[in-house]
């Protein structure tokens, strides 16, 4: 039970810091582009800075996935890449099908998965917001200095 739970906590951890570097890399990429946002058209450069962040977090998300799913690999809970893949999707997004089940000396990590999909979900949700708070004000100020 203990190692089940260092190995969740560990892999949370792991997960939680690639969002962070995935946020640090937005917000680079926004400090970048900065001066291209406040110049008109606002409208499709919100649409597209919109779809740039939610594929970004998706691939954040996929990442946190893969990376429980090649941990349920290596500690041969699943024979196949396919299975470990499809049950840490499951788990991750907390849809519980229940057609696969970890074996009982590794079903706490089950639970694990599934605390970090909650976490990981509700930290994207929190980035796309300020996202797209942050391009919104930079749009507004730019408007607000030219008059």
């Amino acid at each position: 039970m203990v190692v089940q739970l260092a190995l969740g906590t560990l892999l949370i951890v792991v997960s939680t810091l690639i969002a962070g570097g995935g946020f640090l890399a937005m917000e680079r990429m926004l400090n970048r582009y900065e001066s291209w946002m406040l110049r008109p058209p606002h409208a499709r450069k919100l649409i597209f800075l919109m779809c740039a962040a939610v594929v970004w977090v998706l691939m954040i998300v996929t990442a946190s996935v893969w990376i429980w799913a090649l941990t349920f690999l290596w500690l041969d809970v699943f024979i196949t890449l396919e299975a470990s893949v499809y049950f840490s999707i499951v788990a991750f997004t907390t849809l519980g099908f229940g057609d696969i089940l970890l074996p009982s000396d590794w079903r706490l990590l089950a639970g694990m998965t599934a605390i970090n999909g909650l976490l990981m979900i509700g930290l994207q949700t929190a980035i796309l917001v300020e996202v797209l708070r942050r391009v919104r004000a930079v749009q507004a100020a730019g408007r607000d200095a030219s008059s």
